[in-house]
């Protein structure tokens, strides 16, 4: 099969994000000017570099109680912090309930039951117990064609990491066995891994 996205692709559903797997999940949280916190899962997110470290997540859509897209990005906007959470196999309901199509006033960390803890880099809360989480300060916010499409770019400048998640100096994901996003509404969860040498190595 092939189609042009332009002309549609007669399937039930869009196949797009199901060919883009599995996703790594972004659980942004972010702090507004009237200091409610916020969190929301993005599945277009990634790191993007090295030195100094960086990350970056896409979003979609807009809100009718915002005027710049929706909360996180706002959140962003005005205060220039966020935080990525790193979603584990035991929060998904969590983060399934954070995902919400919630008004501005509403504290996702309360409805989904989470507790909160201070960044230490950053005025932002981030998720107690997430076996990893990234305080990033803002770099850019870039507008992508199409209606209220942007990506989102950070520094890292603090990152966070659960103790039993270390493994012999390494950071160990089966331990903690991360939820990645599949197509549709489907989601995986990775229980091993494997490693392969590159050529010369």
């Amino acid at each position: 099969m092939f189609f042009e996205p332009k002309n549609g692709h007669g399937l039930p559903h869009n196949p797009f994000n199901a060919i883009i797997t599995p996703r790594p999940i972004g659980w942004i949280s972010t702090r507004g000017t009237d200091s409610c916190d916020n969190l929301a899962p993005y599945s277009f997110f990634n790191g993007v570099s090295y030195d100094p470290p960086q990350v970056m997540f896409a979003t979609t859509g807009s809100k009718p109680d915002r005027d710049f897209g929706k909360d996180s990005l706002a959140n962003i906007r005005d205060t220039g912090v966020f935080c990525v959470n790193v979603v584990e196999e035991a929060a998904m309901e969590a983060m399934n309930i954070s995902a919400g199509n919630y008004g501005r006033e509403v504290d996702e960390f309360s409805r989904a039951g989470l507790t909160r803890t201070q960044c230490d880099t950053i005025d932002c809360a981030r998720v107690a117990g997430a076996p990893a989480a990234l305080e990033c300060r803002l770099t850019k916010i870039t507008t992508l064609p199409g209606k209220d499409n942007y990506v989102v770019f950070g520094e890292v400048t603090g990152i966070h990491m659960r103790d039993d998640c270390l493994k012999d100096g390494l950071f160990d994901v089966t331990c903690f066995r991360p939820l990645a996003r599949l197509g549709y509404r489907d989601y995986s969860v990775v229980r091993e891994a494997f490693t392969m040498k590159r050529p010369g190595e």
